[in-house]
């Protein structure tokens, strides 16, 4: 019998989608810890402001446009169709569901890793289906060893989703900070302009 194929699960609000994302999904692919990477976009994060987010619609189409062509790296809108809130362990549990031939991994930052203890099932999430925490500035992940949880070390990019809004809101240039016609489809839609 083969091995089932891993799928990484990378989920986020993706405000937009940039080439932070795109570069651990591909380091995560190319060395080897899954086989496949798919973002998954998140309708709704409570932490954040939803008056900052864009609707679905234009985040879906940014991470379309950021996955089309691109080698092992795939769009889930599968939380869309989800009721809500929606949480992880629900993902994973209907991806399981559909893609029995699969295996999913989830994929945080070491941010989230800090909370992990307080999301729902976050036991059951290591037990059952791990996750792979990479670093994030300003949050070490400690020494101690714990059960379904692998550590990697990308190469770390500074960036987020806030920082590249905040510099298109004051019309500076993100052609190199987002993936290939991501910036296009964000100028062409004026998006994020104040």
């Amino acid at each position: 019998m083969a091995a089932k194929e891993t799928i990484g699960l990378l989920g986020g609000s993706f405000n937009p989608v940039h080439i932070g994302h795109m570069m651990l999904a591909s380091y995560l692919t190319q060395w080897g810890y899954v086989d496949q990477v798919w973002l998954s976009l998140s309708p709704r994060n409570p932490l954040k402001d939803p008056a900052a987010l864009l609707p679905d619609t234009r985040r879906l189409a940014m991470l379309g446009i950021a996955t089309k062509g691109a080698e092992r790296i795939a769009t889930c809108d599968i939380e869309l169709s989800m009721p809500q809130p929606s949480y992880t362990i629900a993902t994973l549990d209907l991806l399981a569901l559909r893609y029995p031939d699969r295996r999913f991994k989830l994929i945080i930052g070491s941010d989230n890793w800090r909370i992990f203890d307080r999301w729902k099932d976050s036991q059951r999430i290591l037990d059952e289906y791990g996750v792979i925490v990479y670093p994030r500035p300003g949050y070490p992940v400690g020494e101690g060893h714990v059960d379904g949880m692998e550590l990697v070390s990308p190469l770390t990019v500074n960036i987020s989703s806030t920082q590249v809004r905040d510099a298109i809101a004051r019309g500076r240039d993100m052609t190199y900070f987002l993936p290939a016609g991501v910036y296009k489809y964000i100028v062409d839609n004026k998006l994020y302009r104040k």
